[in-house]
């Protein structure tokens, strides 16, 4: 088999050199491949120089026995075996040293986990507490709410009984009178029963308001009153009754001379003539300037003689 140049010219070299490189002579390439050839007349030209280098040293050096080259294969071997060990070890430092990290770093991040489980937990129980201050201050609310009413309301009330029992200022007769309010409240809702021609009930509200407010500024109008009302429910003999009543309890009152007119007019109906000319004639003595003193006199002459 034929060789390259370069190869045949280096193998030639190195056996005549004799030394340890001899065995490279004659290569087989045979179904080697390009970059197996390329690599092969690489190592062929290194083998080249190497063995001029050896031939160039003096003779007794290339005459290495075989030990000592065993040796130094043997030294290589060692630090290249330590050397891989060495290697080994690191690694597995490194290993143990990842494995022991990665298994803080799964540690931490379970406890990562459950730290934010944990702060999501007390969080949503925030929500809820806070949501269910919001009800407590809305139900609160509405509470004060109710009871600002109710206070108002209350207020209100208590006012509207302090005004009913809050004297009054009215004026009877031309006189000013402080009342009480709910006198003055009975006696307007008798006159109102008057006016409306109820004399019936007139009569009994304006009697029981004199039985229940005695020596009340409203007597004398009330007496008066009560006496018309008499009249106009036919009741004469109380009717006289009352107005005697009220004239004799206040002689000076601006109705007088009226009453002493109603007065002569039920003792007519009662068919006592003589007792109504004797009022009518009392009438025209104590107030003759009166419209009912004019009206009395005419009255008089109406009445029969007995």
């Amino acid at each position: 088999m034929s060789y390259p140049p370069e190869v045949a010219a280096t193998t030639a070299t190195a056996e005549a050199a004799g030394g340890p490189l001899g065995h490279l002579a004659r290569p087989s390439l045979e179904g080697a491949t390009p970059a197996g050839r390329q690599g092969w007349r690489r190592g062929i030209r290194l083998a080249g120089v190497v063995a001029a280098l050896v031939a160039s040293l003096p003779v007794h050096a290339q005459l290495f026995k075989d030990d000592e080259a065993r040796k130094a294969v043997v030294d290589l071997r060692a630090r290249v075996t330590q050397s891989e060990e060495a290697a080994k070890a690191r690694e597995a430092e490194l290993t143990t040293s990842l494995t022991r990290l990665n298994a803080q770093l799964v540690e931490q991040i379970g406890a990562l986990r459950r730290s934010l489980l944990d702060m999501n937990n007390q969080l949503e129980q925030m929500r809820a507490d806070v949501a269910k201050i919001r009800g407590s201050e809305e139900t609160l609310a509405r509470d004060v709410a109710e009871l600002q009413r109710r206070s108002r309301d209350v207020g209100q009330t208590l006012d509207d009984r302090l005004r009913r029992l809050e004297p009054v200022k009215v004026t009877i007769d031309g006189r000013e009178f402080s009342v009480d309010p709910e006198e003055r409240r009975s006696f307007d809702e008798a006159m109102a029963v008057m006016r409306g021609g109820d004399f019936d009930r007139a009569a009994a509200s304006l009697a029981n308001f004199q039985r229940r407010y005695a020596g009340s500024p409203y007597t004398n109008q009330a007496r008066f009153w009560l006496g018309n009302a008499l009249y106009g429910k036919r009741d004469y003999k109380a009717a006289i009754e009352a107005f005697r009543s009220f004239v004799t309890g206040a002689p000076d009152h601006p109705r007088a001379p009226e009453a002493l007119l109603a007065l002569a007019n039920s003792q007519a109906e009662t068919r006592d003539n003589r007792g109504a000319r004797a009022t009518i004639a009392e009438l025209m003595k104590n107030y003759p300037t009166s419209e009912a003193a004019q009206a009395g006199k005419d009255r008089l002459a109406t009445l029969p003689a007995r």
